[in-house]
């Protein structure tokens, strides 16, 4: 089996290591810039070498959905289960396998200088994968005290390594939370009749009819893939399945995007709770109507800004 990424996605990786030592001793900001500039010119090379893109905030369940378009083109390749969709790696061993970019449109915007456009995805079909805003930030507040590494945490302007901070003063945060989620998603909502291309899905759809959401992807995407294929897919990604696969580190050559950051603890796992409204468990019910009032600036073609009940979920 072909190795995760091409010869030279390896060599431009390699050589932003190289560039991030050899200016160690610059300026905080101007590191940054830099190694933002950089891993933006790496995933551009691969947006231009994609058939398609997968388009996410982090947390949004783009995980599962990976794993579930994984098995579905490994029956249709007869590749082992344990491969891992990682851009072209299966294409590199079954040309009529997609190259999929995973990507959230954050380093992209550094090299492009399109901060607010989305003009670099032309001509791309793109799956917008959504999530309540809500969930998505206390799950990315799990992420970030147990699995995020503390330059990532600096690079795109999360709270600091260590940093005494509460959940909820997680999700109130300009930077990390529920009002850059909102802003995200209003400006893929703005960008839509630009692009044109875009199927949009939602995390909470995936929840309910996991395998209709699949149909509509590979259909969006053009890969011929059977309903044996889909339904085998859906149960293989199931959610007690993919907690043991990540506790068992099932997928051979991915890091850390399947594998807890520590067996005992629940909340570093990857996977945790995969929970529809879970946000509500962890706040009061004032603190829930002040999120669900946000949530009226968001725009409605996401079906998420509906008023909600108050008190937290059974």
């Amino acid at each position: 089996m072909a190795a995760f990424g091409s010869t030279a996605d390896k060599a431009r990786i390699a050589l932003r290591h190289i560039i991030m030592v050899l200016v160690f001793w610059l300026p905080p900001q101007r590191r940054k810039k830099i190694e933002r500039w950089l891993r933006g010119r790496e995933e551009f090379k691969k947006l231009q070498r994609s058939d398609w893109v997968l388009m996410s905030w982090g947390k949004s369940g783009r995980t599962w959905l990976r794993v579930m378009l994984s098995r579905a083109y490994t029956l249709k390749a007869n590749l082992p289960a344990s491969e891992l969709l990682d851009f072209d790696n299966l294409k590199a061993v079954h040309p009529e396998l997609p190259a999929v970019f995973f990507t959230h449109n954050n380093y992209l915007r550094d090299y492009t200088g399109n901060a607010q456009s989305k003009s670099h995805f032309k001509g791309k079909r793109i799956v917008l994968l959504v999530r309540d805003p809500r969930d998505v930030a206390v799950s990315q507040f799990f992420q970030w005290q147990f699995r995020m590494r503390p330059n990532k945490k600096f690079i795109n302007d999360y709270p600091p390594h260590g940093a005494d901070i509460t959940t909820w003063d997680f999700v109130l945060d300009k930077e990390a939370g529920v009002p850059r989620i909102i802003d995200y998603f209003n400006g893929w909502a703005r960008a839509i009749p630009e692009l044109q291309d875009v199927l949009v899905v939602r995390y909470e759809d995936m929840r309910s009819d996991p395998a209709e959401v699949l149909r509509r992807i590979f259909a969006f995407t053009g890969t011929d893939i059977s309903e044996q294929q889909v339904a085998e897919a859906v149960e293989f990604a199931a959610y007690e399945n993919m907690k043991k696969m990540e506790q068992d580190s099932f997928f051979k050559g991915s890091g850390a995007r399947v594998k807890a950051a520590d067996k005992d603890n629940p909340q570093s796992f990857k996977v945790r709770k995969a929970k529809v409204g879970g946000f509500r468990d962890y706040f009061t019910d004032e603190q829930c109507n002040e999120l669900d009032a946000m949530m009226q600036s968001l725009d409605p073609i996401f079906g998420y800004a509906q008023p909600h009940s108050s008190g937290k979920s059974s």
